[in-house]
């Protein structure tokens, strides 16, 4: 995130138990443009936080002219971390998506269906948000709604890029805890009750606008990803992104904040200056 921006922190009663939640707004002028401005929320990788999004978020919400909302989910970032004995179940990202998600937007008085922009597991939470709860549009980065070998695979080297070191000292960076977000999220999908996880049928279910964008290179998943949502979604737009990486947003910003602005354009009156 961008060194200006502020953070703050929010509570919210999740399962039970208090959790402090990191979040930050970009792109304040479109709130205080008169009229309230749609905000697009901004949902992270299984290894982000508010840190690592960079400038992306206040770049593209200035393109675009929308107040953005970006957090770090309970568990990443300055957000409370995950127990050292908390194993997330394979339902984890429904979750975040049926009930992390709504707390916040709740706790932050969003009552107007929000835009996501979700990148890899934020993209998989938008998706399934935009499946069941009120949801103005999506844009989803490099999602997943299948496991793949190739996504298996992927994440079986950054675990021993992890293990050797360096991993955890950069990643140190932007997470009170680094095992907290790493050792959840690998741990997870690295579990054999995780490798038959689909999400195919519940997003039939999606019918807000929706734009699925993978880079061709995406060392995380083929590009059967966002195909298998343009088939169960007939509505999306589908953008598929050369000399790009599992990172779109920082392999090729300019084309990803340009393919949204064009996206926009047509799909949401009122939602550009």
């Amino acid at each position: 995130m961008d060194s200006t921006t502020t953070t703050q922190r929010l509570r919210i009663d999740w399962r039970g138990r208090p959790i402090d939640i990191e979040y930050a707004w970009v792109n304040d002028a479109a709130a205080s443009a008169g009229a309230p401005a749609p905000v697009m929320v901004f949902l992270h990788e299984g290894l982000g936080s508010i840190a690592m999004w960079r400038d992306f978020p206040a770049r593209l919400c200035e393109a675009v002219g929308l107040h953005g909302l970006v957090y770090s989910r309970p568990g990443y970032g300055r957000s409370t971390m995950r127990a050292p004995d908390e194993h997330w179940a394979p339902d984890y990202l429904h979750r975040q998506a049926h009930e992390v998600l709504p707390a916040v937007l709740g706790e932050l008085g969003i009552t107007t269906p929000p835009w996501l922009f979700g990148h890899s597991d934020g993209g998989s939470i938008a998706l399934l948000h935009a499946a069941r709860l009120p949801t103005a549009g999506v844009v989803v980065a490099a999602p997943h709604i299948v496991v793949e070998t190739l996504s298996i695979d992927g994440i079986r080297d950054t675990v021993a890029a992890y293990e050797r070191g360096p991993l955890r000292q950069r990643l140190a960076r932007f997470h009170d805890d680094p095992d907290s977000p790493f050792r959840g999220w690998s741990d997870c999908w690295l579990s054999p009750a995780f490798r038959d996880w689909s999400i195919e049928d519940e997003i039939r279910a999606i019918r807000c606008p929706l734009l699925a964008m993978q880079g061709v290179d995406d060392e995380y998943g083929t590009l059967e990803q966002i195909r298998g949502i343009a088939r169960a979604v007939p509505q999306t737009r589908l953008f598929e992104i050369p000399a790009c990486g599992h990172s779109p947003h920082k392999d090729q910003p300019a084309e990803v904040i340009g393919a949204v602005c064009d996206w926009l354009a047509e799909v949401g009156p009122g939602a550009l200056r």
